[in-house]
């Protein structure tokens, strides 16, 4: 049967909106370079006077402006609504379109809706694999019913967005996690006389997370060593990893008992960021490298190679992890190392896999190190623990040897 020609003209006024809004080019774009493409051509389509993006922030409480056409200010000023508040904020809290015909009487939540003197307004939630990302809305300055078409298309102008930010937003983050992490581990590990160090960091195939290691000379001539991994992934478990290395390097000046210092971080972060959960290990080896005193707040203990001996795991006692408690005691305890001696420090993500348990995985480590050069050391526990395939996890390892 032959469609009307009304409805032939509909069907193809419908196809270029989607068309206007599913635009290859847009996959190449950057976050704001891609909403901003796209509220124009939202604007376009609906013939509206402003569209506004209001994203989610992370504690999902507030919708922050983040793009605006028509009403650029919302952006410039930092405009947010509470979610559950105004109108953005109703749109967020129950996940459906809703229309304003009249923002003069509605009593909305942000001001600067009312100055720019708009009269309806259609705002549609945001929405991604199941998730609020934020809201979409647009607003007229005249008097406005939008049509069951129109808001059709602006919800599915809005699941283009949320899904778009999300992937975006989500590889921007990892670049900017990835990045912060490579900026503070050591980009190149002191020249201490009487020591060999190689270390090799490689983030995980499914995330980047908060290990770092260091290695730092101290003013008693002593060398600090340190392992460590926040729990979790992404950029807030670099950014916070970024600030318990500045703090225990702080502390590190004040006293050379490591597991005092590890208190001491453990109290800061507690009050600090008290959601913030990590396994540490701090190590303090003498000047005349004879001897190593370590703590370990939860963290796999280091693999000790001596010449002519099998390597083993070093028997000490791991304490509670950074971010638990600040008030049980932390012990340090001491072992020698004779010439030629080389630890092992590294992190879950060598030795953890999904069908091995973490003692099998310590195990493995044992059978790969030996008392050698660090950096062939390092290449054959990379190539017995990880292989062709990248972990799962991040993985730091750090090796130093005492000279024979």
């Amino acid at each position: 049967m032959d469609r009307p020609p009304d409805d032939l003209e509909s069907l193809s006024r419908r196809l270029e909106n989607i068309r206007a809004i599913t635009d290859e080019a847009l996959a190449h774009m950057d976050v704001d370079e891609f909403l901003d493409t796209l509220l124009d051509r939202v604007r376009h389509v609906l013939d509206v006077d402003t569209a506004v993006v209001l994203l989610l922030d992370r504690q999902e409480r507030l919708l922050e402006a983040t793009v605006a056409k028509g009403i650029e200010e919302e952006v410039s000023q930092g405009a947010h609504v509470p979610v559950g508040q105004g109108f953005a904020g109703r749109v967020a809290a129950e996940r459906r379109p809703v229309y304003i015909p009249d923002v003069a009487s509605a009593g909305v939540f942000n001001p600067l809706l009312v100055q720019r003197g708009l009269r309806s307004l259609l705002g549609v939630p945001l929405i991604g694999g199941g998730r609020l990302v934020g809201v979409l809305h647009v607003g007229t300055l005249a008097p406005r019913r939008f049509t069951a078409d129109e808001t059709e298309f602006l919800q599915f102008a809005a699941a283009r967005i949320a899904l778009a930010v999300q992937s975006l937003m989500s590889r921007a983050e990892r670049a900017g996690a990835l990045e912060l992490q490579r900026s503070l581990i050591p980009s190149a590990l002191p020249d201490i006389p009487g020591v060999e160090m190689a270390a090799r960091y490689r983030p995980g195939k499914e995330s980047v997370g908060g290990d770092w290691y260091d290695v730092f000379p101290l003013p008693s001539g002593e060398i600090g060593i340190v392992m460590g991994d926040v729990a979790g992934h992404g950029l807030p478990a670099a950014v916070v990893m970024g600030r318990m290395r500045s703090t225990l390097r702080a502390y590190a000046l004040e006293t050379t008992d490591p597991a005092e210092t590890l208190g001491k971080l453990d109290r800061k972060m507690l009050h600090f960021e008290p959601n913030a959960t990590a396994t540490v290990l701090y190590a303090v080896c003498a000047p005349s490298l004879d001897r190593i005193r370590i703590s370990s707040a939860g963290h796999p203990p280091p693999v000790l190679a001596l010449p002519g001996r099998p390597p083993e795991a070093l028997d000490m006692k791991l304490d509670l992890l950074i971010g638990f408690t600040a008030d049980i005691p932390r012990t340090t305890t001491v072992f020698d190392l004779p010439p030629g001696a080389l630890l092992c420090f590294y992190t879950d993500g060598l030795i953890e896999r999904r069908d091995n348990s973490v003692d099998s995985g310590i195990a493995r480590l044992c059978g790969a190190v030996y008392a050698g050069d660090p950096e062939q050391v390092g290449a054959a526990v990379t190539a017995a623990l990880i292989g062709r395939e990248r972990a799962p996890d991040d993985v730091a390892l750090l090796l130093l040897q005492r000279k024979p």
